[in-house]
């Protein structure tokens, strides 16, 4: 039997910014934004702890007001963070911190949250990046959970027609997905309502069941 996946494009960006503490929030709030749009929302606070974190190091060792960038993108399965800044002398280090020492607890929590990271010098620049394991089998996969599969078996049949004899299947994009998610929300609310039970009672029944789910928020 052939298996179906919707195929989520996660593309690459870049932002460049100055690196000054105010700049901070806005970060944390686009590196949400994406991540939800990209189906990762439980990555989000370790994404932002890490980014906090990279461009803090960027503040404190270059420069406030230091021209940066921060690219968001996937390697493989693995979500990478970078931050680039001009500065190819200042590398940061991985420092044990003591107690009573300012400094030093950065880039220790990236170790501690990321599974890698390091430093690429560049002639007049450096980028300094980190990356997290995300629970994808593919880059344009899904994180794995029994009420998004059967979903994805539903939408499959939707989308394509596709028999339990199918041997092939196309991929389809997730703005294909989303529009016969749609109209298949539509399809079972007529039936709710045929066999006379309130659609909008259902719909905010589901809304419920779906809030209470782990990471839904």
């Amino acid at each position: 039997m052939g298996e179906c996946r919707f195929k989520i494009e996660r593309k690459g960006w870049d932002l460049p910014f100055l690196a000054e503490a105010e700049e901070l929030a806005g970060l944390r709030r686009v590196v949400r934004l994406h991540l939800r749009l990209w189906g990762l929302p439980d990555l989000v606070d370790l994404a932002q702890l890490c980014v906090t974190e990279l461009v803090t190091n960027v503040i404190t060792h270059v420069g406030p007001g230091t021209p940066t960038t921060l690219a968001v993108s996937m390697n493989g399965a693995h979500l990478r963070l970078e931050v680039t800044d001009p500065d190819a002398r200042a590398l940061p280090t991985l420092i044990a911190a003591t107690g009573e020492a300012e400094g030093g607890r950065g880039m220790a929590l990236v170790d501690a949250v990321t599974e890698r990271w390091g430093v690429i010098p560049r002639g007049d620049s450096k980028i300094t990046w980190c990356e997290l394991p995300t629970g994808l089998r593919s880059e344009g996969g899904h994180v794995e959970n029994p009420q998004v599969a059967k979903a994805e078996a539903l939408l499959t049949r939707h989308c394509g027609g596709v028999t339990p004899e199918s041997q092939q299947c196309e991929r389809l994009s997730v703005a294909v997905a989303e529009e016969a998610a749609i109209d298949l929300i539509a399809d079972l609310l007529h039936w709710l309502r045929a066999h006379g039970c309130d659609p909008d009672e259902a719909l905010d029944r589901a809304q419920m069941y779906f809030e209470a789910e782990p990471g839904a928020g």
